[in-house]
């Protein structure tokens, strides 16, 4: 027995020995990539060193220029800890956890899928199977969730963003890749934005984003992500930049509307732009540079190839062989400047927008346009001082307004800033700057900006302003002294935020188009994660209305509501209409009287129909009892279908007349007084409307009898 055991407690050290050897081999294999070793850096270097040893490392190991054997193996390795590395966030979860994965489920699980995965390594290379389609290229293009939310999404708002969604191991990015690397490269030097988000380390920036698969692509422009639902190609993803932008971006400008679109820049308070070319629709760079400037500049598009543009084009001596770009400001018959070149690109189209996207004396409608053209002083070489003329808008003023216009265009010095305000909308400043005084004619005001505070020093030119030549001389003169002598400016005061002049109406116009915009395309392409709570609460609306529309439908009914009135009636010659009664109020302000006949009776009560309920009221004679009575005045309500009628019985209300009587009995008196038909029916309105309501007391009969068959004896008497 002995020497059986002595065997078998060898080959368990043996084992113990070998799974001793396996789990060192394993966790040297875990701790052969570090990327701190890779790229020959300690954990407190700082992000600038990681970029700088990365590029240097990068040139030095690229298999096309390093002929190594194992150039292509440590270029691999130098990308992939750039990667961790050079993104603060999963620099910090290595340094933490020691991988990069956000999605956590337990230190010791993620440790173990770890030591597994880099002790089963495979070569990429061997089995050619590229994890994610993406090159050292694609690094400066990759998103984390801080800097999309400080970088990406305020910068839509003046370009959109094209973001590919990936992931390692995603097979089928590598199939839209070559499209994408071809979009790139004629979108990104248009302006488009670009974007890469690994899905496998971006998860808090994935679920912002709203996309849970890969490859997805998405456009991000003025805040607002949206979805692109076409097949991936080149021609695809360029309309889908485009149908990105807004659509009022440019207007189409001919020889009918120039005059109006150039001189608008009285009430946009902006310059103009027309761009001249042979092609019929908007160039999609010059939709771009109108999205990046249109707080600014007002953008125009003529098309040189329609004969409704050959005025324009004779007017401002276009050359039809190459694009060309005109600004025009106050003075709409002559550009102030102007730009034309075969390869138009981005850059110059942009620097030339940048240099004239204020009008020569812009009025100051708000507080972002104040900070603007009057900045604060930020050292004694930077000074700028704003010469404001304060105005009216009324006719009055035109000729003051002109006469400032002109002097500003003839000064055309860096250090000023020449603008104008209406008095009537920016009263706040105007009180600050004239010690609330309500002057009679305008006034201008040369100040300089100190602080952001609001204080300013400030000084009145003497005399007002007119446009008169003695104006323009005496301002002439107080700009020069000042650039000689700073101090000129003596006067201090605190300035008020100005008003935003800008209609509220036509900003909310815009953002609900674009949000119903929204709306359309999610439900065209039934993004239903996206579009939950919208719908949510369309149909909770929905719910509400119609919930309430029935609740009130059936409170208004009455407890016994008779059955509708049939669709097609029985139509008789001694039958022109009926008296339509319901438990709602009539909506005439008559009662139809239908004669009763022998024909009318039949027609309309005995033989009535179960569905077809009717309520009637007539007025006939009918003995109640064994004696002889007067009816007069009775009035009776028949429900020919559950058979019972009631009895409208006339009582008199103290008015006296003749046609009808009544007995009266007092002290010394007896006899007989006639009261008229009209007067016993005082009441009738009364009881209708209880009537209407259900509340009257109800006269059953086992069924009706025919009128030839009706006698004193056999009618039932009704009981109270």
């Amino acid at each position: 027995m002995g020497g059986l055991c002595r065997p078998l407690q060898v080959s368990m050290v043996w084992l113990a020995v070998l799974l001793l050897l396996l789990l060192g081999e394993t966790v040297n294999t875990a701790q052969e990539f570090d990327p701190y070793r890779v790229l020959g850096l300690t954990k407190s270097a700082g992000q600038a060193e990681v970029k700088k040893v990365y590029k240097r490392l990068v040139r030095e190991w690229h298999p096309d220029k390093n002929n190594d054997p194992g150039a292509e193996d440590m270029f691999i390795k130098i990308t992939k800890s750039y990667e961790i590395l050079g993104n603060v966030e999963r620099r910090a979860n290595y340094d933490r956890y020691g991988q990069m994965e956000e999605n956590k489920q337990g230190q010791h699980q993620q440790g173990f899928n770890r030591h597994f995965h880099n002790s089963f390594y495979f070569d990429e290379s061997f089995f050619n199977f590229p994890r994610s389609g993406r090159d050292f290229s694609d690094s400066k293009y990759l998103l984390d969730h801080a800097g999309f939310n400080s970088k990406v999404l305020p910068d839509s708002f003046k370009r959109p963003y094209l973001i590919k969604i990936t992931s390692e191991w995603c097979f089928a990015c590598v199939h839209i890749e070559p499209v994408w690397r071809e979009a790139v490269q004629e979108l990104e030097p248009l302006g488009v934005g670009i974007g890469i988000v690994d899905i496998g380390y971006e998860r808090r920036l994935a679920n912002q984003l709203g996309v849970h698969r890969t490859p997805s692509i998405l456009g991000v422009v003025n805040g607002r992500v949206t979805v692109f639902h076409y097949s991936v190609v080149r021609e695809h993803l360029r309309q889908f930049v485009e149908d990105l932008l807004p659509q009022r971006l440019v207007e189409k400008v001919t020889d009918k509307n120039y005059v109006s679109f150039l001189g608008s820049w009285h009430v946009e308070n902006n310059p103009s732009v027309l761009l001249f070319d042979q092609v019929p629709a908007v160039p999609l760079l010059y939709k771009l540079t109108a999205f990046a400037f249109k707080d600014y500049v007002r953008f125009g598009y003529v098309d040189q190839g329609l004969t409704e543009t050959s005025r324009l084009l004779h007017q401002f001596n276009i050359n039809s062989y190459a694009p060309t770009m005109l600004l025009f400001k106050e003075n709409t018959e002559q550009p102030a400047d102007i730009i034309q070149a075969k390869g138009m690109k981005r850059q110059i189209m942009e620097e030339f927008v940048s240099n004239n996207k204020y009008l020569c004396v812009p009025r100051l409608v708000n507080q972002h346009l104040f900070d603007e053209l009057c900045p604060i002083k930020q050292f004694h070489r930077r000074r700028k001082y704003c010469v404001l003329l304060i105005t009216g808008e009324e006719p009055g003023f035109v000729p003051g307004n002109q006469a400032f216009l002109t002097f500003a265009s003839s000064n055309t010095k860096d250090v000023l800033r020449f603008t104008y305000v209406y008095q009537r909308q920016q009263q706040p400043l105007c009180q600050a700057l004239l010690h609330n005084q309500a002057p009679l004619f305008a006034q201008v005001v040369v100040l300089e900006r100190r602080s952001p505070g609001g204080k300013a020093v400030y000084r009145s030119v003497i005399g007002g302003w007119n446009g008169s030549d003695d104006d323009k001389t005496r301002l002439h003169e107080q700009l020069e002294l000042l650039q000689r002598d700073p101090s000129y400016l003596s006067y201090d005061a605190t300035l008020p935020e100005l008003n935003n002049e800008l209609s509220p109406v036509s900003l909310w116009i815009n953002a609900a188009y674009d949000y119903f915009l929204q709306i359309y395309d999610d439900l065209l392409f039934s993004n239903w994660r996206e579009m939950m709570p919208i719908l949510s609460l369309i149909f909770s609306a929905l719910f509400i209305l119609f919930g309430t529309v029935i609740i009130q439908a059936f409170s208004d009914s009455g407890e016994e509501k008779p059955p509708q009135k049939p669709k097609n009636p029985p139509k008789t010659e001694d039958s022109p209409g009926r008296a339509n009664t319901s438990s709602r109020p009539p909506k005439k302000d008559f009662v139809e009287v239908t004669e009763l006949t022998n024909i009318t009776y039949i027609s309309n009560l005995v033989k009535l129909r179960p569905d077809a309920t009717h309520s009637r009221g007539d007025e006939y004679s009918s003995p109640f009892s064994g004696r002889p009575r007067d009816f007069t005045g009775h009035v009776l309500a028949l429900n020919g279908h559950k058979k019972y009628f009631c009895l409208f019985r006339p009582v008199f209300t103290g008015d006296t007349d003749t046609g009808g009587e009544t007995h009266v009995q007092g002290p010394g008196r007896r006899g007989v007084c006639r009261v008229g038909v009209h007067h016993k029916l005082d009441r009738l309105g009364l009881w209708m409307e209880r009537l209407m309501e259900g509340t009257l007391p109800r006269h059953s009969v086992p069924g009706w009898p025919g009128l030839d068959t009706t006698s004193p004896s056999s009618s039932p008497a009704p009981q109270n």
